[in-house]
């Protein structure tokens, strides 16, 4: 199922192809995107509450430029809060490509690193999955039309799930509910409903997801705000339902996490949305976030991440590197950054 979605302001034009039907790999959503417009793509780049792939399909390269001067080309992944305070930007010409939003609650299975490691980051494929891995896969999705570009990046990211880790099933449930209710719940309620003291829920939370639980809801908030806004919505109405406080509120949110102004977001964005039924996805991987104490939970789908490992980052079990300090690109703090210390 395609669609073109023409940006307000700029010229690019951008065809959203998504799959027949929904992943079978739970917390993967999958879209393609080719650019056929007379212009160069020159986009802001503003952070979401997923990691996303983006797989190349060909020789063009997607690009991405930090405003540190720091370019990256080829089939990339971005960590959570990436672009924050607009910071970012997409460049490219003819490129065709397969974005993956990845919760964070696979994120280790997938990408062999947790997504603290790559929280506000940016790094390319071949950087995580080796060169011959990430090269094959390029290439035999440049020889594929898009229905099978789409069931070999699922069949591949299948494969990885079900040999790798996974997280504590209470923090799924604690992510799931977060991204159901659209960032509209407190980080109390999920500790109490939990039977977790909130320091307990903060430091399994940022150690095994990769970001504080307040700032996770600020996120998954912010993203709801912005689809909405981008979708054409007036910002009193979008202040009103999302949650916040008064217009003022979502005003600053906004500046904080885009560089920009409500007004400005759905010019300047990657996406001008009006493929809604694309654009607004951040991927669950289960359909329960009512009250449910921890001990209703199924057991996990996969061994969980074995006693003794360090889900905090650094070196990982089986690797010599240490990916955080080869790989990670952080960006300086910011105001979207500051009182997320639950």
């Amino acid at each position: 199922m395609s669609t073109a979605v023409r940006q307000r302001v700029a010229a690019p034009v951008w065809q959203v192809t998504r799959p027949a039907r929904p992943s079978r790999v739970p917390g993967v959503v999958l879209a393609g995107l080719r650019d056929r417009g007379p212009a160069p793509v020159d986009h802001r780049l503003d952070p979401h509450p997923v990691l996303t792939l983006a797989l190349a399909c060909g020789e063009a390269a997607l690009g991405i430029d930090e405003s540190t001067g720091r370019q990256h080309r080829g089939s990339l992944v971005t960590g959570l809060g990436f672009g924050v305070g607009g910071a970012a930007r997409v460049r490219a010409a003819n490129v065709e490509w397969i974005q993956v939003r990845l919760s964070p609650a696979i994120a280790r299975a997938v990408l062999s690193v947790g997504p603290a490691e790559l929280e506000s980051s940016v790094v390319t494929l071949d950087d995580l999955w080796g060169e011959r891995q990430a090269a094959r896969l390029r290439e035999q999705l440049a020889q594929a039309a898009w229905e099978e570009r789409f069931a070999l990046v699922e069949a591949f990211l299948a494969r990885l799930t079900a040999a790798g880790p996974v997280i504590e099933p209470e923090l799924v449930w604690a992510w799931d509910r977060i991204v159901a209710g659209h960032g509209q719940v407190r980080v109390e309620e999920l500790a109490d409903e939990l039977g977790w003291s909130r320091k307990r829920l903060w430091s399994r939370f940022h150690a095994q997801l990769g970001l504080p639980p307040k700032r996770a809801v600020k996120l998954v908030r912010f993203d709801w705000a912005a689809t909405r806004l981008a979708g054409g919505q007036e910002a009193a109405g979008v202040a009103a339902d999302c949650g916040y406080a008064d217009q003022s509120h979502l005003h600053r949110d906004v500046v904080a996490f885009t560089g920009v102004t409500p007004a400005a977001v759905a010019g300047q964005s990657l996406i001008a949305t009006a493929d809604m039924a694309w654009v607004d996805h951040v991927p669950r991987l289960s359909a329960r976030w009512g009250n449910a104490p921890a001990s209703r939970f199924d057991e996990p789908l996969r061994q969980p991440l074995p006693t003794g490992v360090d889900t905090r980052g650094g070196r990982l079990p089986g690797r010599s590197t240490d990916v955080r300090s080869r790989y990670r690109r952080r960006q300086p703090a910011r105001a979207a950054d500051a009182g997320d210390s639950g």
